[in-house]
């Protein structure tokens, strides 16, 4: 069971013990209170993850108290003199719940549990969010608080200070042409013209075209190690002597660039299998800089997912959905062979589901249509509720499956089989 921060509210002393001592019993972390009017301070100072508290009490009820309450977190009521209007007007107050006493030790250990558990997601979100806000510059482009990405961005700094070749290594999707783009934007030609092309598909005569093009500026030749081999020497003296020669004319004709370039494959392979010459590789290769791939720096994947449901819902109009502990769980069990650009993907299709009220993360990875969504209706939105209530169940309480049945107040042979047929993977959830 996850370890939480309760702050206990009750006059009565012998409850607040037997209280204290339940909680204390599953490893939680408890203050208890004797009066509301104390609680205002030790929210701020304890930071608990729910409130539980008394509904009659002197001087400040529960039902005051919540209503004072802003931005706090979840409050479950208990009373001993509870009815369904009391009930009805403290969940119209924002109650997370209302238990009336004398309470069953399991289910309130229960709503306590996902209460917390709802906070600690909310509150990691806004975490996310705040961070978010905060960057700026670099780090507002190329995303990433691990080591490596920290790294890259040192070096990034570091070159844009002069016109030194750049060879970009990377695998497919880990944002080549976002580095060479930052390159360009950070250096003292950000005024100047950027081209990008690839240049696999460049011919020789445009070359001349898309190096006076880039004059003053920066030249991004991406798939370097798929440029035509006839085009390679022309390629070189580029580099060696800053000149093209006008087809026309036959003179040469000096131009100013700064070339960065972008490879997937082996530089090294291409070389000995004759793809790619020494000497270009050489002039190319000035400074080589490396992108790890996504599944190697799984710490940043909640950054980025979340950047970026943001950014499709700006462009939607819409809210972005918040990001589950449930979600996280299937984003860090994806080997993500897209790199970043798949995950941008997976972005783009969660915020279209929520935006039509279908579909989870787990179907977002998939790549199962909005369409295929759409049409299964009411059906698949159920399952798509159930998966994620089952999935925040075995993650709060370890995969212990008997405390997620009676979490969820089913039968352990039916928990059984909803798992099997919703397709989650238990030990990715934990």
């Amino acid at each position: 069971m996850n370890h939480f921060r309760i702050l206990v509210i009750d006059d009565d002393r012998l409850m607040r013990s037997s209280l204290v001592d339940l909680f204390e019993a599953v490893g939680w972390t408890v203050k208890a209170l004797a009066r509301a009017t104390d609680a205002h301070r030790w929210i701020t100072q304890f930071q608990p993850d729910a409130i539980l508290s008394d509904v009659r009490m002197p001087e400040m009820s529960g039902l005051d108290l919540l209503r004072t309450l802003e931005a706090a977190p979840p409050v479950v009521l208990i009373s001993a003199h509870g009815d369904i209007p009391m009930a009805v007007e403290a969940m119209n107050q924002g109650a997370y719940s209302f238990v009336e006493k004398p309470y069953d030790p399991k289910r309130l250990i229960s709503i306590l549990s996902h209460a917390a558990d709802q906070h600690q997601m909310r509150e990691s979100n806004q975490r996310l969010k705040d961070r978010l806000q905060q960057l700026s510059g670099l780090d507002q482009v190329i995303l990433g608080q691990t080591p490596e990405m920290v790294r890259l961005r040192d070096m990034i700094a570091m070159l844009a200070g002069n016109d030194a070749a750049v060879l970009l290594h990377g695998e497919t999707g880990t944002g080549k042409e976002l580095v060479a783009r930052a390159l360009h934007d950070i250096s003292a030609r950000c005024d100047g013209p950027y081209i990008a092309v690839n240049a696999a598909q460049l011919h020789a005569d445009q070359l001349p075209l898309v190096a006076r093009s880039a004059n003053g500026g920066t030249l991004f030749l991406d798939e370097i190690c798929a440029c035509p081999l006839e085009l390679q020497p022309m390629l070189l003296r580029l580099i060696d002597t800053k000149e093209v020669l006008d087809p026309e004319q036959g003179t040469p004709e000096k131009v100013n660039i700064r070339v960065v370039s972008a490879t997937n494959v082996d530089t090294d392979a291409a070389m000995k299998d004759g793809r790619l010459r020494a000497d270009l590789l050489f002039r190319l290769d000035g400074v080589g800089l490396h992108l790890p791939p996504l599944r190697t720096r799984l710490d940043d994947i909640a950054l980025l997912i979340l950047r970026f449901m943001q950014q499709f819902a700006l462009q939607l109009g819409c809210d972005a959905p918040e990001l589950s502990d449930t979600d996280l769980a299937s984003l860090l069990a994806h080997d993500w062979p897209g790199n970043v650009r798949e995950l941008r993907n997976v972005g783009q299709r969660r915020v279209m589901m929520a935006q039509h009220g279908f579909g989870a993360m787990p179907d977002a990875i998939a790549g199962v249509s909005i369409d295929t969504l759409e049409r299964s209706g009411l059906r698949a939105a159920v399952a798509a509720f159930e998966r994620q209530m089952i999935g925040r169940a075995i993650a709060t309480y370890e995969g212990r499956m008997d405390e997620v049945a009676a979490a969820l107040e089913i039968g352990r042979r039916t928990l059984n089989e909803k798992i099997v047929k919703l397709g989650l993977d238990k030990d990715a959830l934990l």
